[in-house]
């Protein structure tokens, strides 16, 4: 008898849905565990594990390939999708690396000063930058 495994554990189960979708896809059933639980009381999440995605034991190991291959080709989309051809600034962001960063136009403490010792607002950028893709702030 080919019996359900636990599979993978997620925190939400839009995960849970997304990763049992891949797998319909190449011909594999999965089946999630615990979502309706957790949905009604998010608390019971660690009592019971988790969302759990459960897949046929005959099945286990090929699951485990094909969302492997997903996800290494989830990585590079997003690395082609966020990089840019001529960026503005020749760095990258620290926490993703995507090119599609900005700097912050705000003025920094020195606009207030400027209007204090002079009378005249004077803009003086924070130095702060920020990534388009993951929202990450930072200084360069």
């Amino acid at each position: 008898m080919n019996d359900l495994v636990k599979f993978r554990f997620y925190e939400n189960a839009l995960q849970a849905n997304r990763d049992k979708q891949i797998l319909a896809e190449n011909g594999i059933n999965g089946f999630i565990a615990n979502e309706q639980l957790i949905q009604s009381d998010w608390l019971l999440s660690q009592a019971v594990g988790g969302i759990q995605l459960q897949v046929f034991k005959d099945d286990f190991d090929e699951a485990e390939k094909i969302l492997k291959e997903y996800e290494e080709n989830e990585s590079f989309a997003l690395e082609v999708e966020h990089t840019i051809e001529n960026p503005e600034f020749d760095f990258v962001c620290p926490k993703c690396g995507s090119n599609h960063i900005y700097q912050d136009e705000k003025p920094g403490g020195g606009f207030g000063l400027g209007i204090l010792i002079i009378g005249i607002p004077i803009k003086i950028p924070k130095n702060l930058y920020h990534c388009y893709y993951c929202g990450n702030e930072f200084k360069h």
